[in-house]
């Protein structure tokens, strides 16, 4: 199991970010007193995901996390209303999949489904 990935993002994206997360199920939570001027936590199912704020956030250009959504077609239209620009992907394992630019640059991988076990 994936506990944590940490995405770096500026300060002024923290926001919007934590709303692109909750529209796919994940929650706020708190991060530890130690660590919560710098990350905001968000997690969905024990699998957490740590925004770090970072003036200077580094953003792979191809690296990207990947989600099975609930109700993906659901998801897709929530992101839409709420101004996220959703791209439909090609489909895998007999099911549809799209991407989503969160801010600050990080691609989002949104799965209908995860692939069959090898």
């Amino acid at each position: 199991m994936l506990q944590h990935v940490t995405l770096e993002v500026a300060p002024g994206d923290v926001e919007r970010s934590v709303e692109l997360w909750e529209l796919l199920g994940f929650e706020r939570v708190e991060a530890p007193e130690a660590l919560a001027g710098t990350f905001v936590w968000v997690e969905r199912a024990g699998t957490q995901i740590h925004l770090e704020r970072n003036e200077s956030p580094t953003v792979p250009p191809q690296g990207h996390v990947a989600v099975v959504v609930d109700a993906f077609d659901e998801a897709i239209e929530r992101l839409t209303r709420a101004g996220f620009e959703v791209h439909p992907g090609r489909e895998h394992w007999d099911a549809p999949r799209a991407k989503v630019v969160a801010p600050g640059g990080h691609r989002v991988e949104l799965m209908a489904v995860p692939p069959r076990p090898a």
